[in-house]
């Protein structure tokens, strides 16, 4: 494991040597990001050097790479599109699409992609509560963020009759007659979650809309009309579905079902799937995320925890899905969040989990011991669950890595990339010592810099070609400016 510039002291003048050209590696493979507190930084760069030993090749005709925990037995499809959303800034390092590849390529003829498969015999991992082997539907949202970080508009054309199948599969094993789908719980991730008598979880529902509204997207940027038509049908149809049978009034929340369609009034993280997927109206959506902000309900230290603090079942120490704070929640939170222009308060929260992340690791001393797979909600520690011994996993990047990479890129110093497009939106709640070097659109290498100079906070831009820039102050302005080959600067000031 390679350590830290503190502790430059005990090594030899070879392993220093070999330690300074690991660190050129690091520069010229991954975008180098800049900020003022250098602990960020740090866990940005472990986590990149980490990555290259959590890569798995599955020899079975042409090699596959798959990005894999070292001490798990199976390859996860929740996992493996989580994983997504940070691979893709790795300057195509990593070949982030091959992991994808690999559960379409196990599409069965009736349309079934199972979520679990095992590592050395790729064989469907089928038990008994989740007797389908169903997972989260989170492909058509992976691809769509696939697209505008790395551009690839014939890989989505090829992928639609598989996730069209797909769909097709979905529908005709989980969706009831009344338009709302019923599936096991334990597929759903939250596996110990106190509603035991759940038939409609919201969770699941929330990703069906999900599923169609980026499907939906996909057939817009294909141009392909029936298809973006026909999904945004199914996304409507549902979303009103859902907004009349899971939403209280009275609470502000939306629950899961009972087998009658009777709320089971639980509060858990799960409802805010529904910022992700459009669901609420901007009043509901104000009702949901003042929750978020209070320490009744999911406005603890590290951001947020799985069910609400005043629930009964509600645990300090994690007991897994009853109060352990997962990355992935996190995440999925504060990118809802964003489509409800909240950008501030997402960074805020970015801050606070990344944070936590960074105290764990320095307590548990051992960087790959802190990088745990859930953190307990108050307390710079690995969450807890007594009944799991191995709970939680550590060195767990899959999850870590949404937080300390693509948070930091995207809600700290606030990019928002498209190749196809050729833009990069800087989003800036705050003036700060910020940026990033050595960032790949493609075959235009670009550096983003806000620092406060002579004149006052000025952005330093250099890029090898054209691109258009957008500048979002959120108090100030708004401005895009097409920025050519080479180096400039904006005063911010002056924008």
């Amino acid at each position: 494991m390679l350590r830290g510039f503190e502790e430059f002291q005990r090594f030899d003048r070879r392993t220093l040597s070999m330690y300074a050209i690991y660190i050129v590696y690091m520069k010229s493979v991954y975008p180098q990001l800049k900020y003022f507190d250098l602990a960020l930084v740090s866990l940005y760069n472990r986590l990149w050097s980490n990555s290259e030993d959590q890569w798995y090749t599955i020899k079975r005709g042409k090699d596959q790479h798959i990005f894999h925990h070292p001490q798990s037995q199976t390859i996860r499809q929740i996992e493996a599109i989580l994983s997504s959303f940070f691979l893709v800034y790795s300057n195509r390092h990593f070949p982030v699409t091959q992991q994808l590849d690999y559960f379409y390529q196990q599409q069965e003829p009736d349309g079934a992609i199972r979520s679990e498969y095992k590592l050395h015999s790729s064989q469907p991992v089928m038990v008994r509560k989740n007797a389908y082997g169903v997972g989260a539907p989170l492909f058509p949202w992976a691809e769509y963020n696939i697209y505008h970080r790395l551009d690839g508009k014939k890989r989505l054309r090829e992928l639609i009759p598989v996730l069209e199948r797909y769909y097709i599969w979905l529908n005709s094993n989980f969706q009831d007659t009344n338009g709302l789908y019923t599936v096991p719980v334990s597929l759903t991730e939250m596996k110990n979650r106190p509603s035991v008598r759940v038939k409609y979880p919201v969770d699941f529902n929330m990703q069906m809309a999900l599923f169609c509204f980026y499907m939906g997207k996909i057939g817009s940027v294909l141009n392909e009309k029936d298809l973006c038509f026909r999904y945004r049908k199914h996304y409507f149809a549902l979303k009103s579905r859902i907004n009349g049978a899971m939403w209280d009034e009275q609470s502000g929340f939306y629950y899961d079902l009972d087998t009658k369609q009777h709320l089971l009034k639980c509060k858990s993280i799960a409802t805010y799937w529904s910022l992700l997927a459009h669901i609420p109206n901007e009043r509901r959506a104000e009702l949901l995320i003042k929750k978020l902000e209070d320490p009744q309900y999911f406005g603890t230290e590290n951001p947020f925890p799985t069910i609400a603090t005043n629930e009964h079942s509600f645990s300090a120490q994690g007991d897994g899905y009853r109060g352990s704070v997962f990355s992935p929640y996190t995440f999925m939170v504060i990118k809802g969040l964003e489509n409800y222009s909240r950008f501030a308060e997402a960074r805020r929260y970015a801050l606070a989990h990344i944070y936590a992340i960074i105290e764990t690791i320095q307590a548990e001393g051992e960087p790959l011991r802190g990088m745990c797979e859930a953190y307990k909600p108050n307390r710079h520690e690995p969450a807890r669950w007594d009944s799991h011994k191995q709970f939680p996993r550590r060195g767990f990047i899959t999850f870590v890595g949404l937080a300390g990479i693509t948070l930091f890129i995207e809600n700290v110093v606030g990019l928002d990339i498209s190749l196809p497009r050729k833009t990069v939106q800087f989003v800036v709640p705050s003036l700060e010592f910020m940026g990033i070097e050595n960032l790949l659109l493609k075959r235009n290498n670009i550096s983003i810099l806000c620092e406060k100079r002579e004149r006052g906070w000025e952005v330093q831009l250099s890029s090898e070609k054209l691109y258009y820039f957008t500048i979002n102050t959120l108090q100030r302005a708004k401005k895009t400016l097409p920025i050519p080959s080479g180096s400039c600067s904006l005063l911010i000031d002056k924008i």
